[in-house]
């Protein structure tokens, strides 16, 4: 079965369950965002899940296109990747425990309907409870109708409770894990079972999350209004059970990938590790461009950059020849064909973009050599120069361990890996920071800058032009932050303009209100948004003002206030740029 074949098996399956198919999300979030990008499929879901009725109903599924790079130096080993499809099932307020198990367990198992795999192989971990929340003994009692009590363990919050960051819904899961080690591992104690996910004998392919509470500044405050379900499966780690490999890269979703860097590396790959690090990091930065973003040295265009020049440097230790990278944009796009689209739509500029991050930082290779020889020169690359060339230069250890060889030099090499580990660490930290807020957080003010930023986005258009339409945004409970395409500096009288327009409908009182109707409907009506296939058959539109007096109306999930008036004095902070015909405004309400 192909990974194809699989994805539409999951939507089928769930399609017959009641539930309605929605589209994937971009992985840039739109009108909500604290975080970089979308890194699970409940993420565009939160305002649902805390509450507000969904247009499509309460049952819900979809693949969606997620990127996570907390991670991005572990990719080349078995099963971490960069980008991926998270295969997702969610109740809203509907079924629950009992039922999200059992279409769980049918799914993965059944051979008519569901992938077929060996129950045999199937370890289930569940919640062992804390001060949070009591053990989860009535998934552990569902899943003894399935599976065997010695392949179920209880675990720490650490591994079973999931949580959007320090605001939101949150909740005890249970996740499925499958064993891919040729013989099978059998009966195992707990201490061998977490051994065997160590080596990554046994594979997490599924995590029922059971959304009941609601976290408020890193606190859990009580239960939700609704329990919900939240599901997810990460397609790559699927197909890799499914077609019985050991890792995502002999999957048929790279493979295509790895025999055109073959290919370009002259018929034979030398080094495993950077060939997969190649096939990741292309892909995922070929999703990124397509869906918009473009390399910087902020945000999203910094992960892209980054990503690139770490593509570029594996690629000279593979022999692949300078500009002839962006040729696998072109795989990529056929692998994904009729899946998502906007890809080959875009393969033009994905390429060019690619090409142009290479140059770039080709220049930065020459000065890195410069720094190389001069830091060298002793006999010995110190710790911290093994970093420097790493962090300014991006010169991994192992390169700078072979340009020492070559040089009959020696590198600290345990100092360097001591350096990296406070390095990783402070990137998760930041990563964690990053990841918060947004719309998992729904606190007063956040969804005051919410509803400001829909006023900013309209002022936007009516002061330089309908040719502004956004790009990103920031929302945190003390400022908002909004990207948006616009070739010029705006002038002081423009930024006046814009603050003179939304403080004078916050004066007004305008009321803030939705509704559900047809994309068609929303279009007809000027609703702005990116129509095509991110929406399903019905949307929300949120309207500021009403009749005559109506200011905006928007395609939006929420939250907003309920009129303009709650909203305070808006300011202007700063107006910069952040890529080539994107500028960002950042502001505040007083």
């Amino acid at each position: 079965m192909n990974s194809k074949e699989i994805r539409n098996r999951f939507l089928s399956f769930f399609e017959r369950r009641g539930h309605v198919i929605i589209p994937s999300a971009p992985l840039v979030p739109e009108n909500d965002p604290s975080v970089l990008f979308n890194t699970a499929g409940m993420q565009p879901l939160v305002p649902y899940l805390m509450g507000t009725p969904h247009p499509r109903g309460a049952r819900l599924a979809n693949a969606q296109k997620c990127v996570r790079t907390q991670d991005i130096d572990e990719v080349g080993d078995n099963t971490h990747d960069t980008f991926f499809e998270m295969l997702g099932n969610w109740s809203l307020g509907d079924y629950f425990k009992e039922d999200a198990i059992k279409w769980s367990y049918e799914f993965l198992t059944s051979k008519d309907e569901g992938l077929g795999l060996d129950p045999t192989r199937l370890y289930i971990t569940v919640f062992e409870g804390n001060d949070d929340a009591p053990r989860d003994t009535e998934a552990f009692e569902i899943w003894k109708k399935y599976v065997p009590e010695n392949h179920i363990y209880f675990m720490p919050a650490k591994s079973n409770w999931w949580s959007p960051g320090d605001n939101g819904p949150c909740g005890p899961d249970t996740e499925m894990f499958y064993d891919v080690t040729e013989n099978g591992l059998g009966v195992m104690t707990k201490d061998e079972y977490m051994a065997a996910d160590d080596r990554q004998d046994v594979v997490e392919i599924w995590n029922d999350v059971f959304m009941e509470y609601e976290k408020k500044e890193g606190k859990v405050i009580g239960k939700l209004a609704q329990k919900n379900v939240d599901t997810g499966s990460g397609l790559e780690r699927i197909v890799m059970a499914i077609q019985g490999k050991n890792n995502i890269f002999d999957t048929d979703l790279f493979v295509p990938i790895t025999e055109k860097i073959k290919a370009l590396s002259g018929g034979e790959i030398k080094d495993i590790r950077a060939s997969r690090i190649v096939a990741d990091h292309v892909r995922t930065a070929t999703f990124m461009i397509a869906d918009g973003v473009r390399s910087s040295n902020t945000d999203q265009g910094y992960i892209l950059r980054r990503l690139l020049r770490r593509a570029v440097r594996y690629a000279d230790v593979l022999g692949i020849a300078h500009g002839t990278l962006a040729e696998i944009v072109s795989v990529v796009a056929e692998k994904y064909q009729g899946v998502y689209d906007n890809v080959g739509a875009q393969a033009q500029t994905i390429i060019d973009e690619i090409h142009k991050e290479e140059d770039k930082f080709r220049k930065t290779l020459e000065r890195g050599m410069k720094e190389f020889i001069r830091v060298s020169s002793g006999g010995e690359v110190s710790a911290e120069d093994a970093f420097q060339l790493f962090s300014t230069y991006g010169f991994p250890l192992e390169m700078t361990e072979e340009l020492a060889k070559e040089q009959n030099a020696s590198v600290d090499k345990d100092g360097f890996n001591e350096a990296f580990r406070k390095h990783q660490e402070l990137s998760r930290a930041g990563a964690e920071q990053k990841f918060k807020g947004g719309l998992a957080d729904t606190s007063e003010m956040s969804t005051k800058y919410h509803t400001a930023t829909h006023m900013l986005n309209q002022a936007l258009r009516t002061v330089l032009g309908e040719h502004v339409s956004q790009k990103g945004s920031n929302i945190t409970a003390e400022r908002l932050r909004f990207d948006f395409s616009h070739n010029e500096k705006m002038t002081d009288e423009e930024k006046t303009a814009v603050e003179n327009i939304i403080n004078q409908k916050i004066a007004e009182s305008l009321p803030v209100t939705y509704e559900d109707v047809t994309i068609e409907e929303a279009r007809k009506r000027g609703a702005i948004g990116v129509f095509g296939d991110k929406y399903g058959e019905t949307v929300r539109i949120y309207k500021i003002g009403e009749g005559n007096n109506r200011f905006s109306l928007e395609i939006c999930g929420g939250p907003h206030v309920q009129n303009t008036s709650e909203l305070g004095h808006f300011k202007i902070l700063k107006e910069e740029a952040v890529a080539q015909g994107i500028r960002r405004i950042k502001a505040v309400l007083e």
